[in-house]
C-alpha cells in the first residue's frame, strides 16, 4: 500500500495544525524533512526543512510503530504551527516524495478498517463523534467507538455458532457418543440471542434519534402563537408573525441543545379548513410532520376540537397566556415567555424517558442487519420444535444469522457499504 499524508486537524488558522502520515515509508518520509525520529510512542521536537535545506517551521513529532498505531500501519505526527502558509509547505515536501501520496477521505480510518484496528460499527462510531453537537449524542458516539456494539454481536455469535455446532454433531455424527437430544440446549440458546435482538432492535429507533436529533412539533389552530412560541425558544426571529391567520405557510425548523440532547423544533401551519390551496398544502405538510415527530405541545383552548388528537405524553397548553387566563388550564406566552420555562423542563423530562429505552445501534443499517437475524432465528426455534430430521434446515437458518450478524460489524458482505460510508469522512481522518 502507498504511503498517505493529509492534515489531520481542521483547515484554515490554527494554534497547532498535525499532520499525519501513514503507511511503509512513513517513517523514512518523515525521516527527509525532520532527520532522525524519536523513539516509537515518544514525542520530541524537530526542525523540518525542504530540499533545500531551507527551514520550514519546528515541530513536535510523534512517532507510532506498526501494528500500534491509529490505522495499524508505521505512523508519524507532524505537530506544526497552525499557518497556513507552513501546512502548505510541510504538505508539498511531502507530495515531492516517490510512492507517497495525498490521503482520500476517510482513508486513514479505512485503514485502521482494514488492519482490524476498529469493526465497521466503530467506525461509523467515529464518524458520529466528529458530527456530535450535543452531550448525549457524544456520550452515545463514544460508546459505540469503543466497541460496546460490536463486543455484544460477539457475544451473539458465539452462543449462535455453539447452537450451531449442537445441530450438526447431531446430524454427522448420529451414531457417535454425542447428546441424543441436543434441542433443550439450543432452544435455550436462541431465546437469550433472539431476547437481546429484540431488545436492541427497539432501542434503536431511540438510538439514532439521539443521533439524528429528536422532533418537537409545535402545533395548534392559526394565530395560536406557535411562531411567536418558536422565537421565543430560539431566542431569536426564526419565524415570521403577525396578527394574520396563517402566516406560517411551511415547517419551520430550529435545532436546539436541551440540557444535552439535539431537538429540533417544528413550527407548522395552523390546522384549519383551509380553501387557500397553498394553505393547504401547508396543513398537509403540517399534519406529516406533527405526526412522525417524538413530541407534540399543542396551543388550545379548552373544549377546542383538534384535527390532529393529542397522543399519550404529549403537552396541551393554553396559548396567549399574556391576555387571556382560563382556569384549570396550563397557560403559556411566547409574547412574555410565562410559563415557557416550565415547558423546556416537561420537553426534557419526556425526552429523557425517552432516551432511556435507547440501544447500542445507532443506525438503520445495524437494525436491518439485526432484524435479518432475528427473522432468521424465529425460523430456526420453529424448525428446531420438529425434531432432529430437520436439524440441517436449522443450522443453515443459524448460519443466514450470523451472517447477517458480521455484516453488521463489516466482517463480510459489507465492500458495497464502504465507499458510501467513508464518503462522509473529512480529509486527513
Amino acid at each position: 500500500m502507498n504511503t498517505i499524508y493529509a492534515l489531520a486537524s481542521a483547515q484554515g488558522k490554527a494554534g497547532v495544525s498535525v499532520i499525519r502520515i501513514s503507511g511503509p515509508d512513513a517513517h523514512a518520509s518523515a525521516r527527509v524533512l525532520c532527520g532522525n525520529l524519536p523513539e516509537p510512542r515518544y514525542s520530541a521536537m524537530r526542525s523540518l526543512r525542504n530540499a533545500a535545506g531551507d527551514l520550514l517551521d519546528h515541530a513536535l513529532v510523534l512517532c507510532f510503530k506498526s501494528p500500534n498505531s491509529f490505522t495499524g500501519e508505521d505512523v508519524v505526527e507532524f505537530h506544526v504551527h497552525g499557518s497556513v502558509s507552513v501546512v502548505r509547505a510541510v504538505l508539498e515536501e511531502l507530495s515531492k516524495q516517490e510512492d507517497t501520496r495525498l490521503a482520500e477521505p476517510g482513508e486513514f480510518t479505512r485503514r485502521a478498517l482494514e488492519n482490524e484496528k476498529l469493526d465497521l460499527a466503530q467506525v461509523e462510531g467515529l464518524a458520529d463523534l466528529i458530527d456530535a453537537e450535543t452531550e448525549a449524542q457524544r456520550k452515545q458516539a463514544v460508546r459505540v467507538l469503543s466497541g460496546a456494539l460490536g463486543a455484544r454481536v460477539d457475544g451473539w455469535r458465539s452462543k449462535l455458532i455453539r447452537a450451531a455446532a449442537l445441530l450438526e454433531a447431531t446430524i454427522d455424527f448420529a451414531d457417535e457418543d454425542v447428546p441424543v437430544d441436543v434441542s433443550p440446549e439450543v432452544c435455550a440458546l436462541l431465546e437469550d440471542v433472539t431476547a437481546d435482538l429484540e431488545n436492541e432492535i427497539s432501542g434503536s429507533f431511540v438510538a439514532e434519534r439521539i443521533r439524528t436529533g429528536f422532533e418537537v412539533a409545535l402545533v395548534g389552530a392559526p394565530n395560536a402563537g406557535k411562531s411567536t412560541l418558536l422565537n421565543r425558544l430560539a431566542g431569536r426571529e426564526a419565524a415570521i408573525t403577525s396578527e394574520i391567520a396563517g402566516t406560517t405557510r411551511d415547517v419551520i425548523e430550529v435545532r436546539m441543545d436541551l440540557q444535552g440532547l439535539p431537538v429540533t423544533f417544528l413550527d407548522t401551519a395552523g390546522l384549519r379548513d383551509a380553501e387557500d390551496e397553498i394553505e393547504n398544502i401547508g396543513v398537509s405538510r403540517a399534519l406529516e410532520r406533527a405526526r412522525g415527530a417524538d413530541l407534540r405541545v399543542f396551543l388550545a383552548e379548552p373544549g377546542e376540537s383538534l384535527m390532529l388528537p393529542p397522543q399519550e405524553k404529549d403537552i396541551v397548553l393554553h396559548p396567549k397566556a399574556d391576555i387571556s387566563n382560563v382556569s384549570g388550564s396550563v397557560g403559556i406566552s411566547g409574547k412574555t415567555g410565562a410559563g415557557v420555562q416550565e415547558l423546556i423542563t416537561r420537553i426534557q423530562a419526556t425526552l429523557q424517558d425517552k432516551t432511556a429505552l435507547a440501544g447500542l445501534a445507532t443506525h438503520e443499517r445495524h437494525r436491518v442487519a439485526m432484524e435479518r437475524a432475528f427473522e432468521s432465528l424465529q425460523a430456526a426455534q420453529a424448525i428446531v420444535g420438529d425434531g432432529p430430521e430437520l436439524y440441517d434446515i436449522a443450522a443453515e437458518e443459524l448460519r443466514t444469522s450470523i451472517r447477517a450478524l458480521e455484516a453488521l460489524v463489516g466482517r463480510i458482505d459489507v465492500e458495497s457499504l464502504l465507499d458510501e460510508i467513508f464518503s462522509s469522512f473529512c480529509l486527513g481522518k
